[in-house]
């Protein structure tokens, strides 16, 4: 009985924390975002050229679409808007960084392996799933 009770008791204790948990999430990813965008931004002509190195077709459409990807991200991350939705194309861009950047440096992140977007991944598939949080700006709309 005593067990039940501190069960249900932690339980509802931490379920209060899901959507602070999320904000803090979001943030951090947004924040991990930032920088590479903004580097892409910043030489977008350069990251073409890098693309095109990596074998990615259509490199200059594809360095646009990623860093307007990104900084969308980091904007709608940020705020807790469209959360669900900007996340596919975010894991989208994270499994080719695994796939033509990271893969062959095997997992550490030390080694510039695929650690660190394989975490992006699996918090932005959460935000797909969970949502934002309550801690967000809202739209009436149903997804």
């Amino acid at each position: 009985m005593m067990i039940q009770a501190s069960h249900a008791y932690i339980r509802a204790l931490l379920s209060q924390g899901q959507s602070l948990s999320l904000l803090f999430a979001r943030l951090a990813v947004a924040y991990g975002f930032y920088d590479p965008a903004m580097q892409k931004w910043s030489d977008i002509g350069s990251v073409a050229t890098w693309f095109e190195s990596l074998g990615i077709p259509f490199p200059t459409l594809h360095a646009y679409m990623a860093a307007s990807t990104e900084i969308l991200g980091v904007i709608l991350l940020t705020l807790g808007l469209f959360t669900r939705i900007i996340s596919i194309p975010l894991i989208v861009i994270m499994m080719v960084a695994i796939a033509t950047v990271h893969l062959s440096h095997g997992f550490s992140a030390g080694d510039n392996g695929f650690e660190i977007p394989l975490y992006y991944m699996l918090f932005l598939a959460l935000f797909a799933s969970l949502g934002a949080g309550k801690f967000s700006f809202r739209l009436s709309i149903v997804w």
